[in-house]
């Protein structure tokens, strides 16, 4: 694509100076592609050069500035790209922004690039199973289909093995939204709930961060859209392209949606206009009534995208939860346990406590997102045995619980998910249910959620 000899389309960034901010899994992706493209490339992390040096020497005609971001690292570059954890509220970005230096990330650069018609999937919740179920439902219907993006392989890794005839299926993060001005073809906005209010501040700039996986799309593309949840139906008035819907509630026109023990697709996602039937609440393996409405918004949008429902039925009832979301780990003495390390807000623990009707033992903590926790813990106190709060939110949790239930509420303390997991054995009976769901983030002790949840896995394990 670099090459200036005529012999391929010459890129955009081709002898352009690009910085990348923040040196993670997307900054990685973005140091390998940019010169590929011939484009010179800049990273700068904030971490100290003692702390980088495995990571940086696999990159050895990349240049460094490590320990923080100087203003003078915006000399002569042309583009500014940002890894997803980095705000747009720093400094330098800030200052990138004085001097009009324009911003992207992974995504977008990908987006502007990619012959294939893609299908990017946002939400507070249910983004990455909606995204892993859309994309199994593609390969199983016969196209060539890559998954990627906020999950899975960053995507500008196989940019150059996609074709024209191939499927993308992204999972599209607020923070990678918040600056792009790119669309997929098809984008589809699950639901949105109060996430992520430490980074955008308010509910009205998380919505705004959402609302781009739509506001670019031409009038042919389409905008799958959440009719149950308040704020992904508010953004129909946006909408740029053609509309589908997902619904467990409403029988709607064009999209997916349940009637009855029954899940159906109409309109533009039915292969022939008409209502058919995709298969039966019972028929799928996933847990719960918020799986019901992933697995509604993939089938909306794999039938727009011209897959037959006999093709969503059958990869429905085969396919199973994905890693750290309501999964069954061991069964131990006749206790169940499950690791739904991805529930990082209140929000998400509601959904996994009306997934079980068993009794069940909560471990609940991490780090404190300041979301309200108050309905999370009144559902909680009517669902749980026991309640067992561990990280820096575990003082939280407590006292929440204690406010509500009293001083005799069952609650216990502890610090680490080491002594939760081993408090939760000790209390837990045989037909209970031990559920790591934690509605804070990782980072008071972890990486990210995965790591937690690879570690809970180690913990039962070792039980």
């Amino acid at each position: 694509m670099a090459s200036p000899n005529g012999t391929h389309r010459v890129d955009p960034l081709y002898g352009k100076k690009v910085a990348v901010l923040g040196f993670a899994r997307q900054g990685k992706a973005l140091a390998r592609w940019l010169p590929t493209v011939g484009a010179s490339v800049l990273v700068s992390d904030q971490r100290p050069p003692e702390n980088m040096a495995s990571e940086i020497s696999d990159f050895p005609d990349i240049e460094f500035i490590l320990g923080g971001h100087p203003e003078s690292l915006l000399d002569g570059v042309d583009l500014l790209c940002l890894s997803g954890g980095v705000s747009l509220d720093l400094p330098i970005v800030q200052e990138a922004l004085k001097h009009r230096i324009p911003l992207s990330n992974d995504a977008q650069l990908f987006l502007e690039r990619c012959p294939a018609p893609v299908i990017g999937i946002t939400g507070s919740a249910g983004k990455t199973t909606t995204t892993t179920l859309t994309g199994e439902i593609m390969k199983q219907s016969g196209r060539t289909t890559w998954v990627g993006g906020n999950i899975g392989d960053v995507l500008l890794d196989v940019l150059e093995q996609i074709e024209p005839e191939h499927c993308v299926v992204i999972e599209l993060s607020s923070f990678q939204l918040e600056l792009m001005t790119t669309s997929p073809q098809t984008g589809a906005i699950l639901n949105i709930t109060p996430n992520h209010l430490d980074r955008h501040g308010t509910m009205e700039a998380y919505i705004r961060a959402k609302a781009q996986i739509i506001l670019h799309q031409s009038s042919n593309e389409v905008a799958v859209l959440g009719w149950d949840d308040a704020n992904a139906h508010a953004l129909s008035e946006v909408v740029q392209g053609e509309l589908c819907w997902f619904s467990a509630q409403t029988m709607v026109s064009d999209g997916a949606f349940q009637a009855g023990q029954r899940l159906l697709v109409s309109g533009r996602a039915s292969s022939n206009g008409e209502p058919r039937v995709v298969c039966s609440r019972d028929e799928r393996p996933l847990r719960g009534d918020h799986n019901v409405l992933n697995v509604l918004a993939a089938c909306a949008l794999t039938g727009v995208n011209g897959v037959d429902p006999a093709v969503m039925e059958s990869t429905i009832r085969s396919f199973h939860t994905v890693t750290h979301r309501l999964e069954v780990i061991r069964v131990v003495g006749g206790v169940t346990y499950i690791n739904d390390s991805i529930a990082t807000a209140p929000e998400r623990v509601v959904a996994a406590l009306r997934s079980f009707t068993e009794p069940l033992v909560l471990l609940a903590g991490g780090k404190d997102k300041k979301i309200p926790w108050e309905d999370m813990i009144r559902l909680a106190l009517t669902r749980c045995r026991h309640i067992i709060a561990f990280g820096d939110a575990g003082d939280l949790v407590v006292q929440m619980v204690e406010q509500i239930a009293g001083d005799k509420a069952a609650v216990t303390r502890v610090t680490t998910l080491d002594e939760a997991v081993s408090r939760a054995a000790s209390l837990a009976q045989p037909g209970d249910v031990v559920l790591l769901s934690p509605g804070g983030t990782s980072y008071d002790a972890y990486l990210d959620f995965a790591e937690r949840g690879e570690h809970f896995r180690q913990l039962v394990m070792a039980l």
